[in-house]
């Protein structure tokens, strides 16, 4: 009888083994099956080495990052380079179907319809249509910089601008609706902003590029943010979200654009500082180059200076001229901010002072490392 029994649970267990191998097979990774563009020329369309594919999907998907019910699934959401018109459209070999008892496919159709805005394309020739309208794009808002990179494949340098814009400029609202939709893909934690807080300031990153004759724009990154009020007349602007979109990454232009900012706000008596919304390693990283950069202007970090030690001089001017926010410990600035005081209390009490040397010892060396990629960078700059 014990024989009987365990044979056909035995039997029950590779039966629902082999239908979950089955329906295994309607799985796909999101972060594989969605596919982006950023397209120039016509042929791009068909030339996978323009392809780029988001580092998150579980906003749109969910924590796993799985749609189910297809084999092959693609989600192409293809942008004209400049002003970010769109193609969206949905490609698979097969999908499940009545054979599957109380399973259906995910729509996936309409996740994406929520994060990207209405008057995409559907079909490739509307949206080469818009593709030939493309010369008619010019970059939003006001110029604030210049400058180039060197391009080893082309053997050129190549030009880029960086604008500011805000809500007023016409066809911005529209345009950003599109570029926003790249944050769900490469920032983690990314939301959407409250576009007509008209606090909000937008910096965009453009490259300059030809095509048949003419001068055309492409979009290579954005930096979002918000102007809070100081009592009693100064303001202390936070960069909110920034992003520079794959193709472009690696190419010094988040540098580019975070230094272009610090350097707006630095130059306006109403600005008491300048901070970052619960930034990332990589900004922290970023922000002390740029800062480590700007300091070499200033009269307090000259060379001679420098060779005498640092001073509380150098704090007081690197603060006034470059808005500089004073930085905390993040870890203990979070603990304070999620604990109740006897609760961070018994917390830092519980830390053996072993560990504490052990943790204050990694940490120094990983600032010694960190020091040391800011000042190797510098000398390339």
């Amino acid at each position: 009888m014990k024989g009987r029994w365990l044979c056909k649970a035995l039997e029950k267990y590779h039966g629902l083994t082999a239908m979950e191998k089955k329906l295994a097979e309607y799985k796909c990774n999101t972060n594989e099956a969605i596919q982006l563009k950023l397209v120039r020329f016509p042929e791009e369309l068909e030339d996978d080495n323009t392809t780029f594919n988001p580092e998150y999907s579980h906003q749109v998907f969910g924590d796993d990052e799985v749609a189910f019910g297809y084999k092959g699934l693609k989600i192409l959401l293809y942008y004209i380079a400049g002003n970010l018109s769109t193609l969206f459209r949905i490609e698979y070999t097969s999908k499940v179907n009545e054979k599957f008892d109380c399973v259906e496919a995910d729509d996936v159709e309409s996740k994406i319809r929520e994060i990207i805005p209405p008057g995409f394309c559907t079909n490739t020739d509307d949206f080469v249509s818009l593709l030939e309208k493309e010369v008619n794009f010019k970059p939003f808002g006001t110029l604030l910089h210049t400058y180039s990179v060197h391009n080893e494949e082309a053997g050129d340098d190549i030009t880029y601008q960086i604008h500011k814009a805000d809500m007023t400029c016409p066809g911005f609202r529209e345009y950003h609706e599109r570029l926003q939709t790249f944050l769900m893909w490469f920032i983690e934690t990314a939301s959407f902003i409250d576009v007509d807080d008209e606090r909000w300031n937008y910096f965009l990153v453009f490259e300059k590029y030809n095509k048949d004759g003419a001068t055309l724009f492409a979009t290579v990154g954005y930096m979002t943010v918000y102007n809070y009020y100081v009592y009693p007349d100064k303001t202390r602007p936070r960069v909110s979200q920034m992003l520079i979109l794959p193709p472009f990454q690696g190419e010094g232009h988040g540098a580019q654009l975070l230094e272009t900012v610090h350097r707006y706000y630095m130059s306006s008596p109403t600005v008491l500082d300048i901070t970052a919304e619960d930034p990332s390693e990589n900004y922290v990283k970023l922000r002390d180059f740029v800062l480590v950069k700007l300091c070499k202007d200033l009269l307090c970090f000259s060379p001679g200076r420098l060779m005498q030690g640092f001073s509380q001089e150098m704090v007081v001017e690197a603060q006034q001229k470059l808005k500089i926010n004073k930085k905390k410990q993040r870890e203990l600035a979070k603990m304070r901010r999620c604990l109740r005081p006897e609760e961070l209390t018994n917390q830092l009490n519980q830390i053996d002072l072993n560990m504490q040397h052990e943790q204050l010892e990694e940490s120094f060396q990983q600032l010694v490392s960190d020091y040391r990629r800011v000042l190797e960078r510098l000398a390339q700059a």
